[in-house]
């Protein structure tokens, strides 16, 4: 079993930065995906960001130009940095450690961290 320790959550000002960090129990493997999804008050989860163990990446339109989506296998470690931050980015953001290329019902999530945007 993978857990997962999310941190970087918190209060920021519209047009702030926040860096989120996910520190993984296990080490990536060869095909993994890691991702960032979000999920506000009333609304359902939504993905964030994607990126593969080769690193290629994916964004929701929504966050693209401002957030960006990293891994540092090494430290077992996926990162999302949050810039010009906006108050429709406030929300739960949870890690997700997915077992393939692609993420399935048998993946591993973390507990989340709250991102808050307001003036």
């Amino acid at each position: 079993q993978v857990q997962l320790v999310e941190s970087g959550g918190g209060l920021v000002q519209p047009g702030g930065s926040l860096r989120l960090s996910c520190a993984a129990s296990a080490s990536f493997f060869s095909t993994n995906t890691m991702g960032w999804y979000r999920q506000a008050p009333g609304k359902q989860r939504e993905l964030v960001a994607l990126i593969t163990s080769g690193g290629s990446t994916n964004y929701a339109d929504s966050v693209k130009g401002r957030f960006t989506i990293s891994r540092d296998s090494a430290k077992n470690t996926v990162y999302l940095q949050m810039n010009s931050l906006k108050p429709e980015d406030t929300a739960v953001y949870y890690c997700r450690y997915c077992l393939g290329y692609g993420c399935g019902g048998n993946d591993y999530w973390g507990q989340g961290t709250q991102v808050t945007v307001s003036s």
